[in-house]
């Protein structure tokens, strides 16, 4: 069982490439992935998804790419030579105008003056070796979903401590309700004729006093809700000891367990069994509560 809260990051430097990673994960329904890449990197981003889908199957992923060329063919700077010309012959013919003769040892340089002209030079990057950068990129996010992944598991043992700790004391209450039912009824019938007794009533007929009683335990039997709810806190234990995603089965079965707690509630109308109902819910709002990061 793993969460879904998760971390991995990684940095690496191959043949004159430097590449970080950074991968945070947290609930969701569903895997929902969202990217900040370099723009060089759009032919990659299928890829980077399905090897994402690969090792996580839900939760909300943040995946941060930061990406530096330092090979010295990365960029390329390239002349207009005909510019270049056309600027040399203006800058003699405005000279020769002046009457200013050239000193080479003057501070004054045309070539500077000319190379800082606009689109003299133009600096441009060269396109990348798509297959290299690719092999980068998912090496280093193998390492990062490794080390993240790890982390998830670790979070999940923690949860599964935790739920399997709500599960034990959800189970101490369902045995503490189950021994308090079969009083209700009894409960019952002795209020009942209390009430017949303040009321005035000195001759009861016992046949019809046990068909109301009757009626009532048939009302308040809640033999039924109890079973299920051994039948649901097993199947949790269960799927918590699975591999892979079990998150929704718990979230379901969490939902049940809730259904009968809730119909224990309605039924049962004991005091002593209002209080433990109300127990019981705060133990399964605490496990929906955990089962929510479970992925």
């Amino acid at each position: 069982m793993r969460s879904m809260t998760g971390y991995g990051r990684k940095q690496v430097s191959v043949d004159g490439r430097e590449l970080t990673v950074e991968v945070k994960t947290v609930n969701h329904r569903f895997l929902d992935i969202s990217f900040r890449l370099p723009r060089v990197f759009a032919f990659a981003e299928d890829t980077i998804r399905k090897q994402i889908g690969e090792s996580l199957k839900r939760g909300h992923v943040d995946v941060n790419m930061i990406y530096r060329n330092g090979r010295s063919d990365a960029r390329e700077l390239s002349m207009d030579e005909g510019l270049v010309k056309k600027y040399a012959e203006a800058y003699k013919k405005i000279a020769d105008m002046v009457g200013y003769h050239y000193d080479a040892g003057e501070d004054a340089n045309p070539i500077t003056f000319i190379a800082a002209k606009p689109d003299v030079l133009t600096l441009s990057v060269c396109e990348e070796d798509q297959e290299a950068v690719l092999a980068l990129i998912q090496n280093t996010l193998d390492d990062v979903l490794s080390d993240l992944c790890c982390m998830r598991e670790t979070e999940g043992e923690s949860l599964k401590q935790d739920l399997t700790f709500h599960l034990d004391q959800l189970a101490n209450i369902r045995d503490l309700i189950e021994k308090l039912a079969p009083g209700v009824p009894k409960a019952y019938q002795e209020k009942l004729q209390l009430r017949m007794a303040e009321l005035g009533v000195k001759e009861i007929d016992p046949a019809r006093l046990a068909q109301e009683v009757a009626l009532m335990a048939d009302r308040c039997a809640i033999d039924e809700e109890l079973s299920r709810l051994v039948s649901h806190i097993a199947q949790m234990r269960s799927a918590m000891e699975q591999q892979g995603e079990v998150g929704r089965r718990l979230d379901f079965l969490t939902q049940e367990l809730n259904r009968e707690v809730n119909t224990i509630g309605s039924k049962a109308s004991d005091a002593e069994i209002a209080k433990l109902v109300v127990a019981a819910k705060s133990e399964i709002e605490k496990i929906r509560e955990q089962v929510q990061n479970v992925e």
